[in-house]
């Protein structure tokens, strides 16, 4: 018995997290264009990682595997894939992000965000 105790003190010290990126997004159209966008980005922290809400003009018919995320040092990328000359519509998206380790920065379409979790 002693023998198996230090067994699974060996085997829960020595696992270790690998770093991974993942994401959840939920998206409605709001428009068939993209006039009257909001520039507005809200970020909330909680224990499975942060949420973001935003707009953005993507492609029509725009679905989940159009968006990816990917790590690159301590920023995540989310990276929206766009037809070029296709019609276009306006957006609302809420994508939550699960990283390890932890990111400092978000860029998304190329603009870059310094990520300050809250703590409660």
């Amino acid at each position: 018995m002693k023998y198996l105790l230090v067994f699974l003190l060996f085997g829960v010290l020595s696992c270790e997290t690998k770093p991974y990126t993942k994401h959840e997004m939920k998206f409605s159209k709001v428009k068939e264009d993209c006039q009257g966008m909001s520039a507005a980005f809200k970020m909330n922290s909680n224990l499975n990682g942060e949420r973001y809400e935003f707009q953005r003009c993507l492609d029509t018919d725009f679905n989940e595997g159009q968006l990816s995320s990917i790590r690159q040092g301590d920023t995540v990328i989310l990276k929206f894939t766009r037809t070029p000359g296709k019609q276009q519509a306006l957006f609302d998206l809420i994508i939550d992000v699960d990283s390890y380790p932890r990111y400092n920065f978000l860029t998304i379409d190329g603009e870059t965000f310094s990520i300050i979790p809250t703590t409660n």
